[in-house]
């Protein structure tokens, strides 16, 4: 008797919000975003300044903190203005689809180069696309980050 009475307690709140339109509470997603926490995460990001300008030593620490290999960091050698060769980043490579989200790569940064985004949306319909490259074309390191 148990089941039936369950059946009829949901069925009858399904009736009243079918009568009910302006009662109903379910979020219309698409239309309406939700409001996430600000310590969701969802993505790894690199911050740029408005001079292209980011914060990455090549240092590599994420890469080494990273569990599964998502982050892959290509290093070049460069000289700078008195004449000194400094290790400078190439590319930096992130795979969305291989990150669990651990937070370990932002906390092993010593020159907190990388950040959580709270970007959730992520479907696409080429995987290609879940492999970024986070420093921007042409970018540099920041003056003064050693």
């Amino acid at each position: 008797m148990s089941t039936l009475g369950s059946l009829l307690k949901g069925m009858k709140l399904t009736g009243y919000y079918f009568t009910h339109p302006k009662e109903i509470i379910t979020e219309q997603y698409p239309e309406v975003k939700p409001v996430l926490a600000e310590r969701f995460k969802g993505e790894v990001i690199m911050p740029h300044n408005e001079n292209n300008e980011h914060r990455c030593t090549g240092c590599t620490a994420c890469e080494l903190a990273c569990p599964n290999g998502t982050i892959k960091i290509v290093t070049k050698s460069e000289v700078n203005a008195e004449g000194k060769k400094k290790k400078a980043i190439d590319t930096f490579v992130y795979r969305l689809e291989l990150c669990t989200m651990c937070n370990l790569c932002i906390v092993s940064c010593p020159s907190d180069a990388i950040i959580m985004s709270n970007a959730f949306e992520h479907s696409v319909y080429d995987r290609r696309q879940f492999t970024k490259v986070l420093n921007k074309p042409g970018s540099k390191i920041m003056e003064g980050v050693e």
